[in-house]
């Protein structure tokens, strides 16, 4: 029997089926964001495998237990994973790219919209009793829409976007000297053509030496006056003490945001007390429908490769490890 320890309280149905199926021995976390208990439990109990939700899994976890063949991720961000580590005892680190994708896209989408209207501002002052009518919103056919990463997610929100009748151009490494993955959307060579353009700035990469704090106050003087940020990526992408200044002093029209440099989001943030910055609780990806295909899609991960049936290995972030 296999040992799978989930670094959660809980997993969704579809993942728990799955390993249920496959015979598995399941060890949840208590809380969920204790990293010394995933260090206990990783020292302790015999894991085969790990699906690894956002609590950190460090060097000296991975270290700790002897008995560790594969990690899958919850997901596709692996900043929380010791990469490294796991690479240097030849052992895979999965994703599940695709599983959430329709999700983040679509509260992409609806953070722009709150944005670009004052929705959630004026939803407040309403609930408080006060009739009050923002009636400075960006309306957003005609504006250019710059994506910085355009996988999955920002190509579904590119579709929806032109279909507003905005102009979209993207940034993409991987996409550099290819042809357009979406008709009608213009790529351009580097985050600095495109941000002169950006009237809505969406970021979908993952946070990685190159993309930390990639945007700053050099960045956002850039863009165009009363420019919308939108971050469903990860927080420290942004430099967010210069983000509050853009927003401050008129830079930057609004920003929504998923996510923050420090989570849970502190109770002194200055984001939360800007009147233009819609906040959300970094749950993008977490519908029912997201997290009942990341929780399969890692369950598949890691059951693939102890039996000896390994998924794709595209969805490996490690690939070094197979030779």
């Amino acid at each position: 029997m296999h040992t799978v320890f989930v670094t959660a309280p809980r997993l969704a149905a579809a993942g728990v089926q799955w390993l249920d199926r496959a015979g598995a021995r399941v060890i949840y976390l208590s809380s969920p964001d204790d990293a010394q208990e995933v260090e206990r439990i990783m020292a302790s109990e015999p894991v085969d495998a790990v699906i690894s939700r956002t609590v950190a899994l460090s060097a000296q976890a991975i270290a700790s237990c002897p008995t560790l063949k594969v990690i899958s991720k919850h997901g596709v961000g692996v900043s929380n994973i010791d990469v490294q580590a796991a690479t240097q005892r030849g052992i895979p680190v999965y994703v599940t790219p695709g599983a959430n994708a329709q999700s983040v896209a679509e509260m992409t989408l609806g953070l722009m919209f709150a944005a670009a209207r004052r929705i959630g501002w004026m939803d407040a002052e309403l609930h408080g009793g006060r009739w009050s009518r923002a009636q400075d919103g960006v309306e957003l056919c005609g504006k250019t829409l710059g994506l910085v990463g355009f996988g999955q997610i920002g190509q579904r929100v590119a579709r929806v976007c032109l279909a507003l009748g905005m102009r979209v151009v993207a940034f993409d490494p991987a996409l550099t000297g290819r042809q357009t993955p979406v008709e009608g959307v213009e790529l351009v060579s580097s985050v600095a053509d495109l941000l002169p353009q950006a009237d809505v700035l969406s970021l979908h990469v993952p946070l990685n030496p190159h993309t930390r704090n990639m945007l700053g106050a050099e960045q956002f003087s850039l863009m165009p006056k009363g420019a919308i940020l939108v971050n469903t990526a990860r927080g420290e992408v942004v430099d967010e003490a210069a983000l509050v200044a853009a927003l401050q002093d008129g830079r930057l029209f609004a920003a929504g945001l998923d996510t923050m440099a420090i989570e849970p989001l502190p109770a002194d943030s200055p984001l939360a007390a800007l009147k233009n910055v819609v906040l959300t609780p970094h749950v993008g990806g977490s519908t029912p429908a997201a997290l009942a295909a990341m929780a399969s899609g890692a369950a598949r991960n890691v059951m693939g490769w102890l039996d000896g049936q390994p998924v794709d290995r595209a969805a490996c972030v490690n690939p070094q490890v197979f030779s």
